[in-house]
């Protein structure tokens, strides 16, 4: 393994990304970020470095124990990095994966089966709301 590797051979030996091209295309819309700036995918990473990783709703932050320019096995990952992602981004994936049906964009089309389901779920967890005591006639 050498002492250093291009982030974006990197994240697609590690497993962060499933193509190289992806990998790259996330480094120059500026979701990846070394220490506190974002990097090109040329950037050069060392071992020690903490590399952070925006996908959307959070933000994971992995150290490099070693760099690798080839893809590795899943069970050869550990030795390469460490997942160092702070808990409160864990939060708020499951906060968003809770409330998933509320984020829909107008116009976007019908709520799925599951998204109606648990909208169904919500509303009859409230009760409290009674359609009989407004007139809709009027």
């Amino acid at each position: 393994m050498n002492s250093s590797a291009r982030i974006d051979k990197w994240l697609w030996a590690v497993r962060i990304y499933k193509t190289r091209s992806i990998a790259a295309e996330a480094c120059k819309k500026g979701h990846i970020m070394v220490g506190d700036r974002t990097v090109k995918p040329a950037y050069t990473v060392r071992v020690g470095d903490i590399v952070q990783v925006k996908k959307s709703p959070i933000t994971y932050s992995f150290k490099v124990l070693q760099c690798a320019e080839n893809r590795v096995g899943a069970k050869l990952v550990p030795e390469l990095m460490e997942n160092v992602t702070p808990a409160e981004q864990y939060e708020l994936l499951e906060m968003s994966r809770i409330s998933g049906f509320v984020g829909r964009a107008r116009g976007t089309g019908r709520p799925t089966k599951k998204e109606r389901r648990d909208m169904d779920t919500f509303i009859e967890e409230s009760g409290d709301f009674d359609f009989e005591e407004f007139d809709f006639d009027e």
